[in-house]
């Protein structure tokens, strides 16, 4: 009887061990966050292993715009599209701003380009550093513009936005405590092994976003990647297929499995 009862023991030990791996096997990327008050959607995913894409234009060279035009095309090319998010801010045709580089080609070059007046009055691009998020054969990284160019990393994929949030651990130091600028936003962050993607689902500033990154995700580096009405997430197991109030988005990132 004793022995029959250990055997019983293992079993379901080996049991509840197995149910927490396949659970943990098949935890959902994003999830609710709070922070200091305010909501977020956070998605983590492991930045050597995942398989994160940037999408610009479907088939027939036109800007996917939609999220749903994405996951249509990677489950055409038989995948399944896990969660995506905007990548980058857009010209009004939906062209990437800054440098984008898709499957190994620069389609778009990176931009330099300089605005004159106060960092507060600036567009959000040209508020520096502005920096790249991209991929290349040992995952994924941030670095501001200039150091880019400058190391010209053999880059995957790659996408401009700025400005720069978190800097080697450093907040930006362009941002200010207690500013009445606050809009929803999204931004992507190095943390550690993982790579970590946040929309606020509510109005909050560059400062409270960017400690975010720093102070609750344990991120080194962090990239804002837009603002207002440019802020959306596509994903499925949450009910979300946000739409851009601009008419589309322009650069698109997305995990596919």
């Amino acid at each position: 009887m004793t022995s029959l009862r250990h055997g019983l023991l293992a079993a379901a030990t080996l049991l509840a061990a197995t149910i927490l791996h396949l659970q943990a096997a098949h935890a959902e990327p994003c999830a609710p966050q709070s922070f200091e008050g305010s909501d977020y959607i956070v998605c983590t995913v492991d930045a050597g292993k995942a398989d994160l894409r940037l999408f610009w234009k479907n088939e027939n060279g036109e800007p996917h715009r939609y999220f749903s035009s994405v996951a249509g095309a990677v489950e055409a090319g038989g995948g399944h599209l896990v969660f995506a998010l905007n990548a980058g801010m857009y010209r009004q045709d939906f062209s990437p701003m800054g440098l984008y580089v898709e499957n190994g080609k620069e389609l778009r070059p990176a931009n330099r380009a300089k605005a004159n007046g106060a960092a507060g009055s600036l567009p959000n691009f040209y508020k520096k550093p502005n920096g790249v998020f991209f991929l290349d054969g040992e995952g994924a990284k941030i670095l501001p513009t200039d150091d880019f160019l400058n190391r010209r990393p053999a880059a995957r994929f790659a996408t401009q936005s700025g400005p720069m949030l978190v800097i080697s651990g450093a907040l930006n130091p362009i941002f200010i405590p207690g500013s009445t600028d606050r809009t929803r936003r999204g931004g992507v962050g190095i943390c550690g092994s993982s790579v970590r993607f946040a929309i606020s689902e509510g109005d909050v500033s560059f400062h409270d976003f960017a400690r975010l990154f720093r102070d609750q995700l344990q991120c080194q580096d962090a990239l804002f990647l837009d603002g207002g009405h440019g802020v959306g997430l596509y994903d499925p197991a949450l009910g979300r297929d946000d739409r851009s109030w601009h008419g589309g988005y322009g650069p698109i990132l997305g995990l596919v499995e």
